[in-house]
């Protein structure tokens, strides 16, 4: 085997080592940039710098249907899920002409991440028959048909800022 490949194969299988060493690390959110460099250089002028967070959405797990005496479905049939997350963050910083005077250049707005609670909706039916009765030789009888919509819940507190800053 040439010293070459043989320095490829130490290469490869320390990359491999290091890679199955390192352990996995869950992620609150991917930060994102917007690329304006390009532009920047092709107008030779200063573009505004923004950047920012997605985060990812963590499902919680749902409230199962619960069954009731003298109802044919449980209650709950379509169960609530909940989720919760970040409020997604941004970072803003643009230029402006200096109409302050000289000190303030910049307007600066930043959004900070914040807890994100959520359930969905859920559903409540019955149907429109009663509980088998002994009275009636194990017949149901029938009555109105039931249907009630569980609301949604979203929470959060979110918070910006917004300022003039210095240039760079």
């Amino acid at each position: 085997m040439k010293s070459t490949t043989r320095g490829t194969l130490a290469a490869v299988v320390t990359c491999v080592a290091a890679a199955v060493a390192t352990p996995a690390v869950a992620a609150d959110g991917v930060p994102v940039a917007v690329p304006l460099n390009g532009v920047e250089h092709s107008l030779d002028m200063e573009m505004p710098k923004v950047g920012g967070t997605v985060p990812l959405i963590k499902p919680g797990s749902p409230d199962g249907p619960r069954y009731v005496e003298g109802r044919l479905l449980p209650d709950r049939a379509v169960p609530q899920v909940p989720f919760s997350s970040d409020t997604p963050s941004l970072d803003l910083r643009t230029p402006l002409p200096r109409v302050l005077g000289e000190s303030f250049d910049h307007l600066t707005a930043t959004t900070a991440a914040s807890d994100l609670h959520a359930v969905t909706p859920g559903a409540s039916l019955d149907a429109p028959l009663t509980a088998p009765r002994a009275d009636a030789l194990g017949l149901p009888a029938p009555k109105l048909p039931e249907a009630g919509l569980l609301a949604p819940v979203l929470q959060a507190a979110p918070e910006a800022s917004l300022g003039l800053a210095p240039g760079l």
